[in-house]
């Protein structure tokens, strides 16, 4: 039997209604394996390649939507992805009589209220919508979910090894233990790495026995070339914008710079470029800081199918995921991005209703920049993808969910309350003598309070969990509401810029800011003709040891790169000839130290967290060092003082080796670091709300790597310049 006819028949008419000549692969495989069968699957499949439909005609076909109750739970990472992925779900459950219901904080409450009176059908939510229903309206959990059938988690690769994912994790856990029977889940994802066997992946779903992964590895050709044009400043190259324009009037062009500032200076500018040349007015920022309705509105009018019509989104991750916005020519990525992970998912958003090659346009404007932007791409050809790191012990979100608890029973006994903990497979690793220790700190700080036999929320508690901010385990900025007129334009956060006539550029044009208001966090704004970048803060992540290992190995190479500008060839032949003083041999092991005069500069290709683990041990020996992220550098002066002696070259190395043992007093000197800086948590929401010993473990397991360090140090060869 075919995996066409196994569907159902009003599934089947569907297919036949939208003229498809066949079923995708991943949908042909997914259709056969999850009709006969209650097996937990995992759906990779490159962008665009009908991994929704491919969850859901099998499911529609099988599930009896006829009974009572929420029969399929669509668990999305974005709000956006939602309300897109509404409109394909719901015309596909037309053909079933099936209702779709969205339920977020932007939802109809009129809806809402429906699906409470009646529970039927298909939920789309997000893991922060769950998570409010269990803290303020527990029995909407067991009255609407507890018949749930499937839980569909779209673009799971944005949760796994984050925070979230944890916090999705338990909510998983939670969500299981009221429901009636066992539900089977279906994720669905572009970008997992298989270095492990998908064993964090399997494990994320809380039973590796009863998933199994379906991979569709059909490749996309991507046609890929490199630009660079030097920065200098804190503003792109003028160079670089009359290429980038002349590169894209013509086309369909989603271009991906890193960081919100960055969106909003591309799009004023391309927008500046265009007016003087008489191009398309079609130019936009698409970010989480423009209003909600003028993303929306670019998403339409670039999803209609209009193919003279041309347009150009800068954008952030907003557009990485899997939203619609219908045929993209090219993709332009300024500056590299931190993971192939990201890449592989912003290059896939071209070519994607024609099949098309990718067209992938990657700009520099920095040297280090354009090497790891080719490392990622050699990465991405090699088909490799960062491996997910997952936390043994999530301690902090484990403080997030007694609380949720706690909050959400409205009192709860400790045993009761360890037991809860003890059932969800998120927290196997903490002991039971860890989560009581994490209690007590929390009625110690007043999070909880005992009532008798029983722990209700604390006075401090209280705070926390009635704000909204409670719902999500990641941390927001204080934005405030930018208006022109009563027309809602986006949000700024706080920063130095909030203030009358200051210009900014926000939803891809220039305003002035003409009033502040504090006590409401409003701004209101006019037209402008010149302004600058708004500040947004945060950092682009960290960079994996492979993408440093394969940045030192393009140095090493004399082979020449293609498709690259003129430019860059230059950059990369100089940086070759600086580096060819170094007698490398062993990629892995090898590391360039150069010596002179006035300093030492340590080039350690390692990846971020052990980079910051060597930072934070030469520091606890009184080594002051400047250290590049960007370069992997070390930069420390040879009049640094060093046990009343001057730094050398000997000194450095036996310091560097001398590291590489964990210090017995490292507990101590990571707990000064906290009370001298309480900062270095900023990674962790609700880590502040632990015990100090834990505050220590987190720093030890999410921040630095010290086990990954004293490996690396033990393998390391210092190769001196000749």
């Amino acid at each position: 039997m075919t995996a066409f006819d196994m569907l159902s028949e009003p599934i089947r008419k569907y297919i036949r209604d939208q003229k498809w000549e066949s079923l995708r692969p991943i949908q042909d495989a997914a259709i056969q394996k999850i009709i006969p069968n209650d097996t937990n699957y995992v759906l990779i499949s490159r962008t665009a390649s009908g991994k929704t439909e491919a969850a859901f005609l099998p499911i529609l076909s099988k599930v009896n939507f006829k009974e009572q109750g929420v029969k399929v739970l669509y668990i999305s990472p974005l709000i956006a992805l939602i309300n897109d992925q509404f409109m394909r779900v719901e015309k596909l459950c037309a053909y079933l009589d099936v209702p779709v219901t969205k339920w977020h904080g932007e939802a109809s409450k009129g809806a809402k209220d429906r699906l409470i009176k009646a529970p039927e059908g298909i939920v789309l939510i997000t893991p922060e919508s769950v998570e409010a229903m269990f803290v303020n309206k527990p029995h909407h959990i067991h009255h609407l979910f507890s018949t749930v059938e499937y839980v569909v988690i779209d673009e799971i690769h944005s949760f796994l090894g984050s925070d979230r994912g944890i916090h999705l994790q338990s909510l998983l856990q939670r969500l299981q233990k009221v429901n009636k029977k066992k539900f089977s889940t279906v994720a669905l994802s572009a970008t997992v790495s298989d270095e492990n066997k998908y064993a964090e992946l399997k494990d994320f779903l809380g039973d590796p026995e009863r998933t199994k992964v379906i991979r569709d590895t059909t490749p996309k050709p991507i046609n890929a070339v490199f630009k660079y044009f030097e920065g200098g400043n804190s503003e792109l190259p003028v160079e670089l914008i009359e290429d980038l324009y002349e590169q894209t009037k013509n086309s369909k062009v989603l271009i991906f710079p890193n960081f919100r500032g960055r969106v909003e200076e591309v799009a004023v500018k391309l927008k500046r470029e265009s007016e003087r040349k008489n191009g398309h007015k079609n130019y936009f920022s698409h970010h989480s800081s423009v209003d909600k309705e003028v993303r929306e509105d670019i998403e339409e009018f670039a999803k209609q199918d209009n193919k003279s019509r041309k347009f150009c989104i800068s954008c952030t991750s907003t557009l990485e995921l899997g939203i619609d916005i219908g045929n993209v020519d090219e993709v332009v990525q300024i500056d590299s991005t931190n993971s192939i992970a990201s890449l592989i998912q912003r290059v896939g958003r071209s070519g994607r209703r024609e099949d098309k090659a990718s067209n992938l346009f990657l700009y520099a404007t920095d040297e280090w920049s354009l090497v790891q932007s080719l490392a990622c791409w050699q990465l991405y050809q090699e088909h490799y993808i960062e491996p997910v790191s997952v936390s043994q012990k999530p301690y902090d979100i484990l403080v997030h969910q007694l609380l949720s608890i706690v909050k959400g029973t409205s009192g709860i006994t400790l045993d009761k309350l360890l037991h809860e903990i003890k059932l969800n497979k998120t927290f196997t690793n903490v002991t039971e003598e860890e989560t009581v220790e994490v209690i007590s700190n929390l009625i110690k700080i007043n999070f909880f309070e005992k009532l008798g036999k029983e722990l209700i929320i604390g006075i401090e508690g209280e705070k926390v969990v009635n704000n909204k901010d409670f719902y999500s385990v990641f941390k927001t900025e204080t934005f405030f509401k930018v208006s022109h007129n009563g027309n809602k334009i986006g949000e700024l956060p706080l920063s130095f810029q909030l203030k009358e006539d200051e210009n900014i550029f926000l939803a891809a044009r220039i305003w002035k800011i003409v009033e502040v208001d504090l006590q409401s966090k409003k701004i209101e704004v006019i037209p402008a003709k010149d302004g600058k970048k708004p500040v947004f803060f945060g950092n682009g992540g960290d960079t994996t040891h492979r993408i440093r290992e394969k940045m030192l190995s393009i140095l090493k190479e004399k082979n020449k790169i293609e498709s690259i500008n003129e430019n860059g060839e230059n950059v990369i032949h100089d940086l070759r000839k600086e580096f060819s003083i170094f007698d490398l041999k062993d990629i892995q092991s090898d590391r360039p130290l150069l010596l002179s005069n006035s300093n030492i500069r340590f080039y350690s290709f390692a990846d971020s967290r052990i980079n910051r683990t060597i930072r934070f041990l030469l520091e606890t020996k009184g080594i002051a060092c400047h250290y590049s992220e960007l370069e992997s550098c070390f930069s420390i002066k040879t009049n640094e003082d060093v046990n009343q002696k001057k730094m050398n070259r000997e000194i450095f190395k036996s310091t560097i080796k001398e590291i590489s043992k964990i210090p017995s007093d490292l507990d101590l000197a990571l707990s000064i670091a906290i009370e001298k800086s309480p900062g270095i948590l900023d990674f962790s929401k609700w880590g502040q709300f632990l015990p100090i010993k834990y505050q220590i473990e987190l720093l030890k397991n999410r921040h630095f790597d010290f086990e990954g360090c004293h490996e690396f140090i033990r393998n390391l060869n210092f190769v001196e310049n000749q």
